[in-house]
């Protein structure tokens, strides 16, 4: 552990000349950052403010896992300056969690909250799943609202999507456990936005949702395609945007996934990337609207003119006239978004704006 945080902090200073504009969120994240000791994520989140121009930074999130949680390394990171706290929550049940293979139960989320209000965390962030195998409509609906139990300031709420390679893919694949059928999995989707709804949770993205002013800004950058600074293995970053007559385009760049091999990158000063991709101006013109249309705010027709040097309907607006009249996307406020149709049907709608 002490080796790859002192590999982080190198990475930080090799890459620092890519920061061009003001930082205005970090997040620490895709795995589990709890798992390292108070004094090492100190001296981490200490280290990165030595090496990078963080002044400007509004938030600044730190994702936790309640098992691993303990008093000392949430005030260490409370301390450092960290405002934001997501923890994965997943579920209620504790059957459930153990298929997920998750090391906590309920319990341990409740003592988590109580420890992370005790070091100050007032954006506090839960990470729910849905669909989940043997997951019915009561569990799903005792789940949101164990979770509205704890006051929290954000829901994230996702479908399940099994990853090869795991044993719960496995099991799935072997037939000893079964997903619900899709109509179910939608019915959670559609009772989730009721209850959220009614206790005053705004839907912003497809999966996502805040109580008024408590909007992930990190996440939104993402897709607003705000250029990020990945640090660490297997971290991603987009920069080296530029404007001209065609339009935007950018670098995006994915470091190794292999520990080993990115600290020897960094030890020898040439950092290893596993995927280094040009992001042509259509592709850039593509990804405005798919990233865009997951948002409730949709993608505005002055905001894409501004981004890529042509209007949005030059490039979809028939393909968009199209899904208007199936009921999949209207136009509001100046903007294309989906409608709950379209959202539901989301990657039929991507499909249809594909060249």
């Amino acid at each position: 552990m002490p080796d790859y945080v002192s590999a982080l902090l190198e990475e930080a200073e090799l890459r620092r000349k890519e920061v061009s504009s003001p930082i205005q969120t970090v997040y620490l994240g895709g795995g589990t950052p709890s798992l390292l000791p108070a004094e090492l994520m100190e001296a981490c989140l200490l280290g990165l403010k030595e090496r990078l121009p963080l002044d400007s930074v509004q938030e600044w999130t730190v994702e936790a896992n309640p098992g691993t949680l303990t008093e000392e390394w949430l005030q260490a990171v409370r301390d450092a300056g960290v405002n934001r706290l997501s923890l994965g929550m997943q579920a209620y049940q504790s059957h459930l969690l153990k298929t997920l293979g998750r090391i906590h139960d309920f319990s341990a989320v409740e003592r988590s909250v109580r420890m992370a209000r005790t070091a100050g965390f007032e954006n506090l962030s839960l990470d729910l799943i849905f669909g989940l195998p043997g997951q019915t409509r009561q569990d799903w609906q005792e789940t949101i609202q164990k979770a509205l139990s704890l006051s929290p300031t954000h829901l994230s709420a996702y479908g399940l999507i099994p990853e090869e390679g795991t044993p719960l893919s496995e099991d799935l694949a072997s037939g000893r456990l079964s997903l619900p059928e899709p109509e179910d999995e939608r019915d959670m989707y559609d009772l989730l936005l009721s209850v959220l709804a009614k206790n005053g949770f705004l839907q912003y993205e497809i999966s996502n949702f805040a109580l008024p002013g408590y909007a992930c800004r990190h996440n939104i950058g993402y897709w607003s395609q705000v250029p990020y600074l990945g640090l660490g293995a297997s971290a991603s970053s987009m920069g080296n945007m530029t404007q001209d007559e065609a339009g935007m385009h950018y670098l995006r760049s994915t470091n190794t996934a292999d520990p080993e091999a990115y600290r020897r990158g960094i030890r020898e000063k040439k950092p290893l990337f596993s995927e280094k991709t040009e992001i042509s101006p259509a592709e850039a013109r593509f990804e405005t609207m798919m990233l865009g249309l997951r948002m409730n705010r949709g993608v505005s027709e002055e905001c894409f003119e501004r981004m890529h040097r042509r209007s949005l309907r030059s490039c979809y607006g028939e393909k968009l006239n199209i899904l208007q009249e199936q009921g999949l996307v209207c136009f509001r406020d100046g903007a294309w978004k989906c409608t709950r149709k379209g959202m539901d049907l989301q990657n039929s709608v991507l499909v249809e704006l594909m060249d």
